[in-house]
Order: C-alpha cells, then structure tokens, then sequence
C-alpha cells in the first residue's frame, strides 16, 4: 500500500516541476548560416552535431525551436551565450 503524499511533499514535488518548466528558444533569421548555428548549439547547449543539425533545420523551416528545457538558472548563460554569438532566443514557461 502506497503512502499518501503530505502537503509539503506536494508543494516540494510542484516547486521542482515548475523549476525545470523552462524551455530556450532559438528563432530563425536571414543572417547566419546553419553552420554557424550548429556550432553555436554544439558548443553552448553541448548538443551533438546530429541534434543541432536538426535544431537549426526545425528553426529554419518552422521560424523557432526548443533547443533545451530545464529550470531558469540552468539556461540562463545559454540564453545569453546565445545572443552573445548575435543569435535570437528566449526562456519561456
């Protein structure tokens, strides 16, 4: 038989969810090439080349992509390591 969950393990199990709810968004532009994407993506969110390839490929046909979700903190210098190579992205909930 299972034990119910208390109050504070509820509100503890939600704080956890919503901490990791954020996602980093990365938007298409006209200026930079996918190699210049895929090697950003690589080497900021430690994605594999087979991963940025297909990011930058979402981002170009569809206008934006998810490139990586976890809690705010965690994608913050992404964010901001992505804008620092001119790219447009963003943290959403």
């Amino acid at each position: 038989m299972e034990t119910p969950l208390t109050n504070t393990q509820q509100q503890d199990e939600t704080a956890t969810l919503e901490d990791e709810g954020c996602k980093l968004l990365l938007h298409n532009d006209d200026v930079h090439t996918f190699d210049y994407v895929i090697k950003a993506l690589v080497d900021i969110c430690r994605h594999t080349f087979d991963q940025a390839e297909q990011c930058a490929i979402l981002v170009h046909c569809k206008g934006k992509c998810v490139v990586k979700n976890g809690s705010y903190e965690k994608l913050l210098p992404m964010h901001t390591a992505l804008l620092d190579k001119q790219l447009t992205s963003e943290i959403v909930r």
